[in-house]
């Protein structure tokens, strides 16, 4: 999977040429994306203009011909709860092509299971339950250590199904051995229903 961010405002969501722009888009990240053999994109912009108006249609638009042309097989988006509404507005809208929302839990800053359970409630409102993926931040914000894994049992307990997690990020993790990431695939196998 490629991530697809910007560090800084993006000036181009109000393309003279949204078309153009989409175009380019989809042929740079098309190169990319057979160039290394990925499968996905995870739409990652987290700094927005005041007068944004055309991201959730441009962003929309490149990955839907991704999938289209079968570039891609798998697409996620990654609000965060200073960004949620222009991502609202691209999942309202193109639902259909984005697999998985992961909402980065951890900026919200919530630090206990029922929290975070309430934090998840509030985003599975805002999108598909069942695209919303739990997030963890490697001695980060948010939730730490097993009360992570917790949180998770609280939402199968509360009719939510984990169909995923995910967790920021590897270069923090590898000092641990991927503890985080082990566990998490535990909990995914172990939590599996037939």
């Amino acid at each position: 999977m490629i991530l697809y961010h910007n560090s800084l405002t993006y000036n181009r969501y109000n393309p003279k040429d949204p078309e153009a722009w989409i175009e380019n888009a989809v042929d740079s990240l098309s190169s990319i994306i057979k160039t290394y053999h990925l499968d996905g994109i995870d739409i990652d912009y987290e700094n927005f203009p005041n007068n944004d108006t055309t991201f959730a249609y441009c962003i929309g638009e490149v990955i839907t011909k991704l999938k289209n042309q079968c570039v891609i097989t798998v697409a996620s988006i990654a609000p965060y709860y200073k960004t949620v509404s222009h991502y609202i507005d691209l999942f309202s809208r193109y639902s259909g092509v984005i697999d998985y929302v992961n909402h980065q839990f951890y900026t919200d800053r919530v630090k206990t299971p029922p929290g975070f359970l309430q934090a998840f409630q509030l985003r599975a409102g805002q999108f598909d339950r069942e695209k919303l993926l739990p997030s963890y931040e490697v001695n980060g914000r948010g939730i730490q250590g097993d009360s992570f894994f917790s949180s998770l049992e609280l939402l199968q307990n509360n009719g939510f199904t984990v169909n995923g997690v995910m967790i920021w990020s590897g270069d923090d993790s590898k000092s641990d051995g991927y503890y985080y990431e082990t566990k998490s695939q535990e909990f995914l196998l172990n939590s599996t229903r037939i």
